[in-house]
Order: structure tokens, then C-alpha cells, then sequence
């Protein structure tokens, strides 16, 4: 089964750019050449994006080829299909890596198991509800990625298609 989504690099230092690329083309088994457009956002960076397409799985091994270099944030989704839900990963140099499960429409779904562990964390006075719930949506990924992803408004999108 097949499943599509969309890779946006938010900033990539220059030197690092082709490095990305190479790890993409790993993934995906095509050659892959990003249009690089400076990140205003944070001076001295770029950012790319691109829509892929391949099989269940292709989001996890890209954020896994990606999650090793930490000048990097970027974003990988992939839409749910017959045989999977959808996927969010999100990663800064601060805060490392994010995942989440996504419905149809894109919301996240959090597991049950992570919810309890949450209510129990705050029962024995160990967090804060409030704050266990905002960490289990992404909420500090989505506070320091939102400057980058406001800055790439208007960037063009690449499409690539992986054949399976």
C-alpha cells in the first residue's frame, strides 16, 4: 500500500543542504535535488519542501535519516491510507524529535496508554496536567517551529513520486 505526504526542511545550515538531499534520495531510490530558498527566519538558513509519495513507512525512515543532525528542523507528514493512519514528525535542535499519529482529517490521536501515563504522572505531583497534554499534541514543537513554517509561506512545492 501506498500513502503520500509532504517533507519541509524549515532550516538546513548551506553546508548541510546536499547532505539532506543525499539522505533523502536513500529513502526514496530516486535522485532528489531540492530548490533551496533562503529561510528568513534564522539568518544564514535554507529551506525546502517537497511532497513525496511511497510506501506505509516512507515518513518514519525519512525522520529517521533525518533526526541525526542538529542544525536541522524540518517536518515530515504522511496521510493516513486503506492500511494506516497518518504520521507527524517534527524536529528541532532543541527539543529533538516529535511523532504523532493522524486521523483523515488531521488531527492527532493520542493513544490511550499515553493518556493514562499522562493522568497518572499528574496524580503522584510529577507534571502538570495541562502541560502533559500540550507535550502529547506537539505544542512546544508547534511554538518553535511556527516561525520557520510562517516564513515559508509561498515556497514552491516539489513533487516526487516513488515507484513501488
Amino acid at each position: 500500500m501506498t500513502t503520500r505526504g509532504v517533507l519541509y526542511v524549515h532550516s538546513a545550515p548551506r553546508a548541510l543542504c546536499p547532505h539532506v538531499e543525499w539522505a533523502i534520495a536513500g529513502v526514496l531510490g530516486v535522485r532528489v535535488t531540492l530548490d533551496w530558498i533562503k529561510q528568513p527566519a534564522a539568518n544564514g538558513a535554507w529551506r525546502a519542501e517537497f511532497s513525496w509519495q511511497g510506501e506505509v513507512g516512507t515518513a518514519s525512515k525519512l525522520a529517521s535519516a533525518l533526526r541525526g543532525w542538529h542544525l536541522l528542523r524540518f517536518e515530515v507528514t504522511a496521510e493516513p491510507c486503506a492500511t494506516a493512519e497518518g504520521e507527524r514528525y517534527s524536529s528541532t535542535p532543541e527539543l529533538g524529535i516529535f511523532h504523532a499519529v493522524t486521523g483523515m482529517h488531521g488531527d492527532i490521536l493520542i493513544p490511550e496508554d499515553r493518556l493514562r501515563a499522562a493522568l497518572a504522572r499528574s496524580a503522584r505531583g510529577e507534571g502538570d496536567l495541562q502541560a502533559e497534554i500540550a507535550k502529547l499534541l506537539g505544542k512546544p514543537w508547534d511554538d518553535e517551529l511556527e516561525p520557520f513554517r510562517y516564513a515559508g509561506e509561498g515556497a514552491p512545492v516539489r513533487w516526487l513520486h516513488q515507484v513501488v
